[in-house]
């Protein structure tokens, strides 16, 4: 595994530590006992350091004086269908562009990545895609859209019934387990682990490029 993916690995275990409850989260409920609010739908979003492209006019000059395009990818939104098998998810977003020179008219073509990650670290999939920018002539910025999708198993997605058992039982102050928070044990946490996934999207970036957004 590359430096990049083990970095975006990392990166995508942060970000779905972060945020605010939702239909994927498992919350402590009233103090004794743990509820769980489920989904098969994957969480989505953008790994740190691959929202944005810096393109330089000259290569190896990365002088802020030498800069020739700057996008950001923004407003990611999904779409879910877990009625079937699979779990399909949707992805679309924006991109904002800004160009030093305005002079005429221009194209400018980004790639991108769409990912499964499973566990938060093994990648299960990988599409590659591209987004074109159109600048009309004089124009310093401009925005376009994009999209992926991916699936995603729902039997692999689903907690077997056994652990969810275990981590939604009610418990009772005094019980011998009361005390024990069911997620600390290995057996469940590998097993929230496994049936964990994610849909990843951000700019399909260069090691130079993502060393660059990492440490300016």
């Amino acid at each position: 595994m590359t430096a990049r993916f083990r970095l975006i690995s990392a990166l995508a275990v942060a970000a779905a530590l972060a945020g605010c409850r939702s239909s994927g989260d498992i919350v402590v409920d009233q103090g004794v006992g743990i509820q769980a609010f489920r989904s098969a739908c994957p969480a989505v979003g953008i790994p740190d350091y691959t929202g944005d492209i810096t393109l330089f006019r000259t290569p190896g000059d990365q002088s802020a004086a030498n800069v020739d395009v700057v996008a950001t990818m923004t407003n990611v939104r999904s779409q879910c269908n877990e009625s079937g098998d699979k779990v399909y998810t949707q992805v679309s977003f924006d991109v904002l562009a800004r160009r030093t020179d305005t002079a005429g008219a221009r194209q400018v073509t980004v790639p991108y990545f769409v990912t499964v990650l499973r566990g938060g670290r093994a990648v299960v999939t990988k599409r590659v895609g591209q987004v074109t920018i159109q600048f009309a002539p004089g124009q310093e910025r401009a925005q376009a859209s994009g999209q992926g999708s991916a699936y995603v198993d729902k039997a692999e997605a689903t907690l077997p019934p056994e652990i969810r058992e275990r981590i939604t039982r009610k418990r009772r102050a005094g019980e011998e387990d009361a005390a024990v928070d069911p997620l600390s044990q290995p057996d469940v946490k590998a097993a929230v682990a496994r049936a964990t996934f994610e849909v990843m999207v951000g700019f399909q970036l260069s090691q130079e490029q993502l060393t660059f957004n990492a440490t300016r």
